[in-house]
């Protein structure tokens, strides 16, 4: 840690370059800061000290300060944020998307392509070690990478190799201050009893093991890699539209089929992939196995798989989204998982495509659910039809009804259910049209 320049070597830093880093004020995070304040004599590095106000404690603002105050002295650019209101989810899931979520912000404001945060050897066993007793993915047993290449940015975490005694011994020998978070030595909280009970036994076995750790958590990653790769390759064949067809699916490896599962799951929580475990991944298999045609499973976030003979989709509970209404814009993605977008010519003329006239229409345009009572006067036809009629002619599964997509303008009128059916207010591909909208 002393020799800054080997420290951070691996990560090809440039000279220039701008570095945004996570900086809660407590004592590894301030060891960070100040490493890096020597590496900027050496590279003439920007960085950028990104701090987050949890604001659920009384002492935080006073931490922000004492933040503030030490990156001034330093000549350290200064970005932080207060959370005002947390949701009804995980406090600790909630509280690190939010917090990511900033740093990106920042990332983007000063146009930097690296972040750094202070994890160390024991944040990456205790990770670890709850993962392994709750149940995960591959890559969740690996804890985290040391780096990890997000789309424009790079997150580098360069203290795995070292422990919180390292940091804190570091601290004082260079006199850096810092503050003490009092809630991280309370055991109500899952990660504190680990670093309480666990860590010191596997610290008495061996030292060192935070290094045997790493080298696990570095070996899971490479793994996992060689996996994702090919799993990118299968997975068009089996799963689009938010769709998976399970025929395709069962002709593959099972150690594949999982990771296929993992991968949907990861492109649809995203952020909240905390939420979700192998205990899910084996809810979906057994989903797919069942001999009932028709069945449906609850995931996190309100989020439902539902089996339709030999597919399987993912969407978002009918309990959540029944009554969208969406201003139809350029570009709409839908709560069935297809989009509406608006063009300026399209060569087909089925029934997902539609050719408006806006002189005909009561603007702007909405895109919602069905409603009781809905009607459209069909393209070259007397009088109205029902919706709901509509959809049983057309044979719509009763499970897509709720989500299917109706359009209507301002004054409710329907203009055209999308890949079912047009109205009177479709134009044909030779008249007049300054609308023009596709389905897929």
């Amino acid at each position: 840690m002393e020799d800054v320049v080997s420290l951070f070597a691996p990560y090809q830093i440039e000279m220039g370059d701008t570095i945004v880093v996570g900086v809660s004020g407590g004592p590894d995070s301030m060891a960070l800061l100040s490493m890096l304040l020597k590496y900027r004599d050496q590279k003439e590095i920007q960085i950028i000290a990104a701090h987050v106000d949890h604001n659920v404690r009384r002492m935080s603002a006073k931490e922000r300060e004492f933040v503030e105050s030490w990156c001034m002295k330093h000549n350290i650019f200064f970005e932080t944020m207060t959370i005002d209101k947390y949701g009804d989810d995980n406090f600790e899931n909630e509280a690190r998307s939010i917090r990511y979520h900033f740093f990106e912000e920042v990332i983007h404001k000063y146009q930097a392509k690296i972040l750094m945060t202070a994890h160390h050897g024991d944040d990456l066993m205790e990770t670890i070690l709850m993962r392994l007793t709750r149940g995960s993915t591959l890559k969740g047993y690996g804890g985290f990478a040391e780096v990890a290449t997000m789309k424009d940015y790079q997150i580098i975490r360069p203290l795995l190799r070292y422990t919180k005694k390292d940091l804190e011994q570091y601290d004082k020998k260079h006199k850096i201050p810092y503050v003490i978070d009092k809630s991280n030595f309370k055991t109500i909280h899952t990660r504190n009893r680990y670093r309480k009970h666990l860590l010191p036994f596997f610290k008495k076995e061996d030292p060192n093991v935070h290094l045997k750790f790493l080298k696990f958590s570095k070996i899971l990653n490479e793994y996992d890699n060689l996996i994702e790769s090919q799993v990118h390759q299968l997975l068009s064949k089996v799963y689009h539209d938010n769709t998976l067809f399970i025929k395709k699916y069962q002709e593959l490896e099972p150690i594949m089929q999982s990771r296929i599962i993992h991968t949907i799951l990861e492109s649809i929580y995203k952020d909240d992939l905390m939420l979700i475990n192998d205990r899910h991944v084996e809810l979906i298999q057994k989903l797919i196995q069942s001999r009932k045609s028709n069945s449906y499973i609850y995931l996190p976030n309100n989020i439902r798989a539902i089996k339709s003979y030999d597919q399987i989709k993912i969407v978002m509970s009918i309990d959540q989204v029944s009554g969208y209404e969406i201003e139809l814009n350029d570009y709409v993605t839908l709560p069935n998982g297809h989009h509406l977008k608006r063009v300026t010519s399209c060569d087909t003329n089925g029934n997902d495509v539609a050719r408006l006239n806006s002189a005909d229409l009561a603007l702007p345009l909405y895109v919602r659910s069905r409603r009781h009572g809905d009607k459209i006067a069909g393209f070259h036809m007397k009088g109205h039809s029902k919706v709901k009629d509509i959809f049983i002619n057309h044979k719509v599964p009763l499970k897509d009804r709720e989500l299917w997509p109706v359009v209507v303008d301002s004054k409710g009128e329907v203009v055209w259910i999308p890949g079912i059916k047009k109205s009177k207010f479709n134009k044909s591909q030779k008249e007049n049209c300054d609308i023009i909208i596709k389905y897929y």
